[in-house]
């Protein structure tokens, strides 16, 4: 297939977007992977006493989860700092970067149709629903397995965005010049 002279990005281009899109998925690999292991340092800095790094963290995961404990997970008889939906949901992300390379180039940076995040959804919604309605009482297994399935497919459009967003800021830092 012929393609337009427009298109053409030499060998070196190449490799140079091929490093940045690396490094962008090991940033962004090691901000999930840590934010994951925040949710679990909170129960196990309170379980060793330190109420001074645990009382914090717990604090700030309240605003963007409702912390029942309930429906989270225990470690050392504590409670994560998110649910166990939410903990699955970080745990996909980080999942899914993790194995992101493994199944697709790291430089494509055309998304998956949507349809697959939207497909995503419905398990959670269906654990969710059933719950609601009093059809079925879901727990922690189908909570983070159904936040994992999210994370995964919210990861797999993630990851593409961002490698997008970094070569579209150095190419405007480029023209700058």
């Amino acid at each position: 297939m012929t393609e337009p002279a427009s298109n053409y990005v030499s060998l070196d281009l190449a490799a140079k977007m091929r490093k940045q899109a690396i490094r962008v998925w090991m940033a962004g690999f090691v901000v999930v992977t840590v934010w994951v292991l925040l949710t679990v340092a909170a129960p196990l800095a309170k379980a060793n006493g330190f109420v001074g790094i645990s009382s914090p963290l717990y604090n700030f995961f309240g605003y963007i989860c409702h912390q029942i404990s309930d429906r989270s997970f225990h470690i050392s008889g504590e409670q994560f700092g998110v649910c166990s939906r939410c903990f699955g949901v970080y745990f996909g992300l980080a999942f899914g970067f993790a194995v992101y390379p493994l199944w697709r180039n790291i430089t494509e940076i055309e998304p998956l149709p949507r349809f697959w995040l939207f497909l995503s959804l419905i398990p959670i919604g269906i654990d969710w629903s059933l719950t609601v309605f009093g059809i079925w009482e879901n727990n922690h297994a189908s909570r983070f397995i159904t936040g994992l399935i999210l994370g995964f497919a919210c990861s797999t459009f993630i990851v593409p965005a961002i490698v997008e967003i970094t070569r579209s800021l150095t190419q405007r830092k480029i023209n700058r010049r």
